[in-house]
């Protein structure tokens, strides 16, 4: 396997990891790969997240660290460096946050192979810009206030539970690129993308657990932390369910997203992904949900932003989201969309002879 082949091959791994205080059930990385050392003791099935958060970290790819064909070898300087500099961050990290993983690769490189130093000189004569003032204290909404907007704007509760599934027809768009795609979805928590190529592609949760796979070929199931996250992409009526999910849902900053303000909520809960949900101020709808995957050496985040909302039956729903992640990104547009269609839940389910 060539390093470019094995580079596309990390991208390509989904990014739902499991935390790191959560319970493993593969083995140490260890006997799965050759020399490895600070990251031996790592589950197995983290060693290419963990190569993925280096990569978007430092913005390289495998040939930076390591030798095409031999992945093993210790010939680059780079591989050496990239030990001390996790052993480096873990001990921070041990010593002054309790070992969670504040400091990171990119808390000092941000997509550069050196890290910068010194402060950046000013390059224009405009003065900057002075901080946003924060908002009055006493006038921000509860969580429940806002979950409360965001139901009232999609139509209303009742008009949601009159919606149980969804046909929807449309592209996705990547690399310049557009293919036909078809989502399907269905209460409460069953989806499946099919992407029509040369040959269909398929990412799909069957309520319980996910899978992936390409038609012709053997589907992967999905691990239990990378379902944990297609599930939650899955909810049919998350509006109504966020709370059940993340029942300790909390408030954070207000921020803004492509200028909209936004109120911000966060969520965790035990076997899910942390998620932080962005509500637009002024309409209450979902605009964006970053979700965080741990890894042995950092988060990374998976970001999904909605808009196009368009109302049918009387319930509103996205036409048009981006997902985007520090390696890529790709847009879905939604052309047609039927509610309540007939899909039979074989649809969702994974093909015979799967690969576990």
């Amino acid at each position: 396997m060539t390093t470019k082949i094995l580079f596309a091959t990390l991208l390509a791994l989904p990014l739902a990891i499991q935390p790191l205080n959560a319970q493993h059930d593969v083995a140490p990385a260890a006997p799965a790969y050759k020399n490895l050392t600070v990251l031996k003791d790592a589950p197995a099935d983290q060693i290419g997240p963990a190569m993925q958060f280096i990569s978007s970290s430092l913005g390289v790819d495998c040939a930076f660290c390591h030798v095409a064909g031999k992945m093993e070898a210790d010939d680059k300087g780079a591989k050496k460096t990239a030990r001390e500099m996790i052993t480096m961050t873990a001990a921070i990290n041990k010593e002054h946050f309790g070992g969670r993983p504040q400091i990171t690769c990119n808390s000092c490189h941000r997509g550069a192979a050196r890290p910068v130093a010194v402060p950046a000189v000013l390059e224009t004569d405009a003065m900057p810009k002075p901080a946003a003032a924060p908002a009055a204290p006493g006038a921000a909404p509860t969580a429940d206030q806002v979950l409360e907007k965001y139901v009232s704007a999609l139509g209303g509760a009742d008009a949601l539970k009159k919606v149980a599934s969804r046909q929807m027809l449309g592209k996705i768009l990547a690399g310049g690129s557009e293919t036909p795609i078809e989502v399907l979805t269905k209460a409460p928590n069953m989806r499946v993308t099919i992407t029509h190529s040369t040959a269909d592609s398929f990412t799909a949760f069957d309520g319980k657990g996910g899978w992936m796979g390409t038609a012709g070929k053997p589907a992967r199931s999905m691990s239990e932390s990378e379902s944990a996250a297609s599930s939650l992409d899955a909810q049919f009526h998350l509006a109504l369910t966020v709370k059940e999910l993340y029942p300790q849902l909390r408030r954070g900053r207000p921020e803004a997203v492509a200028g909209v303000d936004c109120e911000v909520l966060n969520g965790t809960a035990p076997g899910k992904p942390m998620v932080r949900l962005y509500f637009a101020k002024d309409s209450g709808l979902l605009v964006r949900m970053v979700r965080f995957a741990d890894t042995p050496l950092g988060r990374m985040p998976t970001q999904i932003d909605y808009s196009d909302y368009r109302e049918n039956d009387g319930v509103k729903a996205p036409f048009k989201w981006t997902l985007s992640r520090p390696n890529g990104r790709f847009t879905i547009q939604i052309a047609t969309v039927k509610n309540n269609a007939t899909i039979d839940n074989a649809r969702f389910a994974k093909p015979a002879g799967d690969v576990k």
